[in-house]
């Protein structure tokens, strides 16, 4: 075990899930460790809001599972989600996805036509042609193609074809998942992990109190090295290696540094080196949620509703009192519609109760009644709310998620890592970085440690 009296403390830059499970690893195993969080709290985007009213909201939909709170020790203090679904709204009709929409013949036929010139088939150069290949053009055309440029901003032929990795896995697996989840009235979890595998034995499963409750948990033993309001100015490199961070213009030396920073502002950090400043073109997807709260329940057809169709200015609608009754009062719903934009553009300054009468008069195709049924709502913005694969930096981005190119600094967490994961995988990701940064820590220890001389050797 690595003694943290012998070496300086490890930095981490941001207190989210990824920097607090990084510091809560590297302290039970014996290394001092020191984060640093630029806002008055912890959590970041891993956070929950309750209005005096009773309604609960998040950045977005989010769910964990039963596996990551068992890990968390947090199990006990989670209720059960029993319902999931998804579907897609294509003119007037719903489809559930994604056998709903299987059982179009149009698509399915666009689908096997492609499926049978396989002889002819390259690798895929875009996204676009990654969902042709895969669905057909049609479904490519009128779902996936719109749906991904909604969410990333660029023309499905500028993404990477890495950009559908988050797609869940094969048909036959999603099926079989469904069925587990239908007959243990559970909400299996399906495509929220890569690093660990799918089971009927892992389920959604929501926090009391709300998502904070996973940051204030692994806080809980970290208070003394929680520095609040403390900004990481730079982060110095010397013969390329991390040596320090400076907040508020005050040096502090450090064993490594892990970073929770997006990409893009990892690159303006970064002091001493130059190799990571290919970092700064990667771009982040800005996104604007209005949280509609509504008078009465099962406004959408589903849990959540995808909307490819250009009428429409947002891509999803999620109803998550649907599936979570308690984030509602009794007789109320909450409605959050997905907007992506750029930073300064109308929809992000326009004014939160403008921007709440604009989605209700978006929703009436949806919604009829949406009118009289609304009570206000609440709006959530973030700058960074998905990493955008565009193919301009594809072979940028394979070389980032490659490995370590300055010894001693490990990024983790989603827009650090400018990786499409979920809540569990930062978990575990970040487990799997942190276990080779102890190593490497121990290693270096071994090596500065002198070797005492035998009895033999002192005696000559």
């Amino acid at each position: 075990m690595t003694s943290s009296s012998t070496q300086a403390p490890v930095a981490i830059v941001g207190g989210g899930l990824a920097g607090l499970t990084a510091a809560s690893y590297l302290r039970r195993h014996g290394i001092a460790v020191r984060l640093f969080e630029a806002g008055p709290r912890i959590a970041g985007l891993a956070q929950s809001f309750q209005d005096a009213d009773g309604f609960t909201y998040d950045f977005g939909a989010h769910f964990i599972t039963n596996r990551l709170a068992a890990a968390l020790s947090i199990g006990a203090l989670c209720r059960d989600v029993h319902l999931y679904g998804e579907s897609v709204l294509l003119g007037a009709r719903v489809r559930n996805y994604p056998f709903g929409l299987l059982s179009n013949p149009r698509l399915v036929a666009s689908a096997a036509a492609k499926r049978l010139q396989f002889w002819n088939r390259k690798p895929a150069q875009s996204a676009a042609q990654w969902f042709a290949d895969k669905y057909g053009p049609a479904l490519a055309a009128e779902v996936a193609n719109p749906l991904a440029e909604a969410w990333s901003g660029l023309p499905a032929t500028e993404l990477s074809p890495a950009a559908a990795d988050s797609i869940p896995g094969s048909i036959a697996e999603t099926l079989m998942l469904k069925a587990m989840g239908r007959f243990t009235h559970r909400a299996v979890a399906i495509g929220y992990s890569r690093e660990v595998p799918p089971s009927p034995n892992v389920w959604h499963v929501y926090p009391e109190g709300g998502l904070g409750l996973l940051c204030q948990h692994l806080a809980s033993e970290l208070a003394d090295v929680i520095e609040l309001e403390s900004p990481v100015e730079a982060i110095e490199v010397e013969n390329n290696r991390a040596i320090s961070v400076q907040v508020r213009g005050q040096r502090h030396p450090a064993a490594a540094v892990v970073s929770t920073a997006p990409c893009h502002i990892l690159a303006k950090l970064v002091r001493g080196s130059d190799s990571l400043q290919y970092l700064s073109q990667f771009r982040y997807r800005p996104m604007v949620f209005v949280n509609l709260r509504m008078e009465g329940r099962g406004l959408c057809p589903d849990v959540v509703l995808w909307t490819p169709e250009k009428r429409f200015p947002f891509f999803r609608l999620t109803e998550t009192p649907l599936c979570m009754p308690w984030l509602a009062p009794a007789g109320k719903t909450l409605l959050t519609v997905d907007i992506g934009c750029q930073v300064g553009d109308p929809t992000w300054t326009m004014p939160d109760e403008q921007l709440g009468e604009f989605c209700i008069e978006q929703l009436k195709p949806i919604v009829p009644d949406a009118r009289q049924r609304y009570l206000g709502c609440r709006v959530l913005r973030t700058p960074v709310a998905y990493p955008v694969f565009a193919r301009a930096y594809e072979s940028d981005r394979q070389r980032f998620a490659a490995g370590q190119e300055i010894h001693g600094l490990y990024s983790v967490g989603r827009n650090a890592e400018f990786s499409h994961i979920f809540m569990e995988d930062v978990y575990w990701r970040t487990l799997k970085k942190m276990r080779r940064l102890r190593q490497s820590l121990a290693l270096a220890q071994d090596a500065e440690t002198p070797i005492e001389p035998t009895r033999e050797a002192a005696c000559t």
